[in-house]
């Protein structure tokens, strides 16, 4: 993730976090580039190849061995007794080799072998395994020295997670809800045995039961976060859709009181969204509200910094959502539901741990219901941003702060001026459709007027009558008229 681009204000690409094979899921360095799913496709295909040329192997050296030994039957009678000892060495010694190559490959050591490869995969790598057992032992270390302290009641309480965590590695077959609520009934048992057997203060209590946790839930994080019996992966790639399909949403839109031209409040806005995809890589719930925790306290900083006074609640939610919509947090929802399942349920229920997290789940619920209605946008141009037709528009060149290189002022120009072209076009079009069924409206309709006049007042054409004579012509049929008028001359 380019930090530069996230003070600029452009949308956070998560393209380079996700798994090379293109499944969706993000990728981790440790694996290849491979979420784990696809990483343990790859191993198990790895070692399907491995085995499958290694039975090839013994299957030739045992094809060999058994033409030489049929040379050598085929060729004893012309050996010389003196040969027979050392015939008999040749012939044990391929026998032996014989069987110890199928031993390895017989079908009980077939099913071992794949038993033991189906182990393997659970491991993402040794490298990871060995990361995994390098936390959990030195978790482990400061465990056993955190309950010295506690002497007696301490002896106690490392007697009882070692009795849960046995009892838990025998229920691995439960669902995920029955196995959360055998880890709230523990976490409420040994609090409740500190306070009335033992008599230990309230805020020993309280950090010794934050040391179980962390230690309970180091063990337990590869059994019980995103497990496969539930749809937290399904969830987590309809989130991770659903906010990269809203990159285009401004911090206008949202009401956010935040200004990213402030170099100080662009730094807040980068650590808060380090810290909340940070939370993916924690593996104890109070770890990961940790990080809940110091994300927020970035956004109310950045809210003060901006507004010269103190960040309230309606402040803080709109800046929540835009944070998440611009880091897009890795695995969202498994992670809420893990620190939901798992987390002291004292810590979840007070303390502002609780009340930030709280706003994180209503962030994510407002994203998954968002609508034009929320964004104050007509329907239209809601379904234009979703569909990638046009976004809204870029801010201009001069208010960009002087240390954005101009490469990135031109492009901002040219991408406003094509927006603005396109929505011209889009209206040249619309009128233009408008304008067409409008002539043909008319067309009709002075087709149905002259139909209804010619219909109401129907010509009628009657016969050719005779022509009338001139005045001046000869009239032969008629000689009672008087002869033309003949013009006289008078002297004067």
């Amino acid at each position: 993730m380019n930090l530069k681009s996230e003070r600029r204000g452009i949308h956070v690409d998560q393209s380079e976090l996700l798994c090379k094979k293109g499944c969706g899921y993000y990728g981790n360095p440790a694996w290849q580039g491979f979420c784990s799913k696809c990483w343990r496709e790859e191993y198990h295909k790895a070692r399907q190849k491995q085995i499958q040329e290694d039975w090839e192997l013994a299957e030739r050296l045992q094809r060999e061995e058994e033409e030489a030994y049929a040379s050598s039957q085929s060729s004893q009678g012309a050996q010389s007794l003196t040969f027979s000892k050392f015939e008999e060495k040749k012939t044990n010694e391929k026998t032996r080799k014989v069987t110890t190559v199928k031993k390895f490959f017989t079908a009980s050591s077939r099913a071992g072998a794949k038993k033991a490869e189906l182990q393997e995969a659970k491991a993402p790598s040794p490298a990871i395994h060995r990361q995994a057992s390098l936390e959990t032992d030195r978790v482990s270390k400061e465990f056993i020295d955190f309950i010295r302290t506690y002497q007696k009641p301490g002896q106690d309480i490392y007697k009882q997670c070692k009795l849960f965590l046995d009892t838990m590695s025998h229920k691995r077959d439960l669902s995920i809800e029955e196995q959360s609520e055998c880890a709230q009934d523990f976490y409420q048992n040994v609090a409740d045995r500190l306070q009335t057997r033992w008599k230990v203060p309230p805020e020993k209590v309280e950090k010794a039961m934050d040391e179980v946790e962390k230690y309970i839930m180091t063990r337990q994080y590869k059994y019980v976060f995103c497990p496969e019996t539930t749809d937290d992966e399904k969830k987590d790639l309809a989130v991770q859709k659903r906010i990269r399909a809203l990159h285009w949403v401004t911090p206008q839109m949202l009401c956010v009181p935040v200004s990213e031209e402030i170099p100080e409040v662009s730094d807040m806005v980068v650590k808060a969204i380090t810290d909340i995809i940070e939370m993916d890589s924690k593996r104890v719930p109070r770890d990961k509200l940790a990080c809940i925790t110091k994300c927020s306290k970035h956004i109310f900083n950045a809210i003060k910094i901006t507004k010269n006074e103190p960040a309230s609640a309606d402040d803080f939610l709109p800046t929540l959502i835009y944070i998440v919509l611009k880091g897009n947090p890795p695995r969202l929802q498994s992670n809420i539901q893990y620190i939901t399942r798992f987390c002291n349920p004292s810590r979840l229920m007070t303390g502002e741990d609780g009340y930030y997290f709280t706003n994180l789940c209503c962030a994510v619920a407002f994203i998954e219901k968002l609508d034009a209605q929320s964004l104050n946008l007509s329907q239209e141009d809601f379904d234009r941003f979703m569909s990638g037709q046009t976004s809204p528009k870029k801010q201009e060149s001069d208010s960009f702060s002087p240390d954005v290189c101009l490469g990135v002022k031109q492009m901002c120009k040219s991408l406003d001026l094509l927006s603005q072209l396109n929505e011209r076009q889009e209206r040249i079009v619309s009128e233009a459709k408008k304008l067409e069924k409008d002539l043909i409206d008319w067309t009709d309709g002075i087709t149905k007027e002259v139909e209804d006049i010619v219909e109401k007042y129907p010509l009628e054409i009657k016969a050719k009558s005779q022509a009338l004579a001139a005045i001046d012509s000869e009239n032969v049929e008629n000689d009672k008229l008087p002869p033309p008028l003949q013009p006289q001359v008078y002297a004067g």
